[in-house]
């Protein structure tokens, strides 16, 4: 049977929050920022940053796979408080946030995952199933053509990855997602 580790206590929990938000904020900036300074502007001591991330590698990892946990999560949640169309556009938005969120670590990622015998980079499989969850419940709503795949929906979105976050993203990403649901809808039994 694996070994599980015990529940953080809350403050530790928050102490890691608090290290992974101040985290993306800053390696967003610049991929080289000392991790001193992170655990500085985190309120965290030494020990503890390195009790939670022993290394540069574990904690752009982490905030890779945090943000893509996040995403994913948010898809049941909008499905839960709000039509199937109106919780895809939304998720679709929240992804837009994502990507823009990574497109920020990209040279972080590049750094910890092209070092030779280095960690690979996380398969997105967690947003993957929140895309295939979303579609499903649209295709049974009527509201998107079927058959549409979470691989085809990744693929129609992938423009996403080609904005700048560092410009005014949000309205081309707008008119990117609002193209895409226009596809997805053209076709549906319920249009």
């Amino acid at each position: 049977m694996p070994r599980q580790d015990p529940p953080q206590r809350s403050d530790a929990q928050r102490n890691r929050e608090r290290i992974l938000e101040v985290a993306l904020t800053e390696l967003s900036r610049c991929a080289d920022t000392p991790l001193s300074q992170i655990a500085k502007k985190a309120g965290v001591g030494q020990g503890t940053f390195y009790r939670n991330f022993p290394n540069r590698e574990s904690l752009v990892l982490e905030i890779y796979r945090h943000e893509m946990r996040q995403v994913a999560d948010s898809a049941a949640h909008l499905l839960a408080t709000r039509p199937p169309e109106e919780a895809l556009r939304a998720w679709m938005d929240r992804l837009a946030e994502f990507a823009m969120a990574k497109a920020g670590l990209a040279d972080a990622i590049r750094q910890v995952t092209s070092v030779p015998g280095g960690p690979a980079k996380p398969s997105p499989t967690p947003v993957a199933h929140a895309a295939e969850l979303l579609l499903r419940a649209n295709e049974d709503a009527g509201t998107i053509r079927p058959g549409i795949t979470a691989d085809d929906f990744l693929l129609a979105i992938a423009g996403l990855w080609q904005l700048d976050p560092r410009q005014d993203w949000r309205p081309r990403a707008a008119r990117l997602l609002d193209l895409v649901m226009s596809g997805l809808r053209s076709g549906a039994p319920g249009g």
